[in-house]
């Protein structure tokens, strides 16, 4: 009964305010019994995905493949990324740093000779505790979580539109806490880990936004974040944070859940532009004073693309 649907819904979203209930493995555990969850049909969709040698990027290309899907994998250690190929029987893989825009570059372009590319996924980054800059002068955490997936956007672009493609970007709940810096987006004052990768997963979602105005409707565009996932990025970079919320941490393949949904469901059902925890829309801003306003938006999308190397006016083709 619709009464009854919007009950679920409402109480759902109580639910996500209380963070640690949603977050955890307690979330997806309730959600889906309570909105009756189903795999999508992947067969013979072609998806490049960033970053799928460990922790989520593994779990969410190993659902794919089982669920039929023709994967392109980007990754940077070929010593991991050739024999998961093999496992997966993948169609294409590529060697690529998401710090060397260089490579980046020359990765987007190989993506964009594809006869087709139904969804490109951008999962690929880590969480730095020291502050370095790689080639370029760009502030790692930066490059690798923002700038590189705009080049390999950009690049990719002819390809997705022949597919009326989507964009996924997989982000982080802890964008929550951050608001933007335009004027220090390097994070050159007082570097600390944690809140740079937050703040670099806010900037994933504001480029998800404007993709999905500036793309629109051809292709597609969401971001979505895992909850908190028990993952070696989460026990390398956070232990005293695995250590605290411990058992509670849901499993990778339980963080990757939304991304593989998202890459295969019907298109009308999502329209574009969402971020999503666990198959539901959510809010962008829990905190008054993170809310990114249009003219923030707009100066974040005209420094991101002078990073990448790309004119801010200009509309890609």
């Amino acid at each position: 009964m619709p009464s009854c649907k919007r009950f679920i819904e409402t109480a759902d979203d109580v639910l996500d305010r209380f963070i640690v209930p949603s977050f955890t493995r307690i979330g997806p555990a309730l959600r889906r019994r309570v909105f009756d969850w189903e795999d999508p049909d992947l067969s013979g969709v072609v998806v490049a995905i960033t970053g799928p040698t460990s922790g989520l990027g593994l779990a969410a290309a190993r659902r794919m493949a089982s669920l039929g899907a023709d994967l392109v994998l980007l990754a940077r250690n070929p010593d991991k990324l050739e024999p998961l190929a093999s496992e997966l029987d993948a169609l294409e893989s590529i060697t690529v740093d998401l710090a060397d825009f260089s490579a980046v570059r020359r990765a987007g372009q190989q993506l964009a000779a594809l006869d087709r590319l139904d969804v490109l996924i951008h999962n690929g980054g880590a969480l730095l505790n020291q502050r370095s800059e790689n080639a370029e002068g760009v502030e790692l955490t930066l490059a690798t979580h923002v700038v590189a997936p705009a080049i390999l956007t950009t690049e990719a672009l002819p390809a997705l539109r022949r597919s009326r493609g989507r964009i996924i970007t997989m982000s982080s709940g802890g964008m929550y806490s951050q608001k933007l810096d335009l004027d220090d987006l390097q994070n050159e004052r007082d570097y600390q880990g944690a809140a740079a990768y937050a703040r670099a997963k806010r900037m994933q979602i504001v480029l998800t936004m404007e993709w999905a105005q500036r793309f629109g409707p051809d292709v597609i565009a969401h971001a979505m974040h895992p909850g908190w996932a028990d993952t070696p990025g989460v026990a390398h970079a956070l232990p005293a944070f695995k250590k605290l919320v411990g058992p509670l941490l849901r499993t990778p393949e339980e963080g990757a859940d939304t991304l593989v949904w998202l890459a295969g469901v019907d298109r009308d059902e999502i329209g574009t532009g969402g971020f999503w925890l666990d198959r539901r829309r959510r809010p962008l801003d829990y905190r008054p004073g993170t809310v990114v306003s249009e003219d923030e938006a707009q100066r974040l999308w005209c420094q991101i693309q002078d990073l990448a190397g790309f004119n801010c006016g200009d509309e890609p083709s």
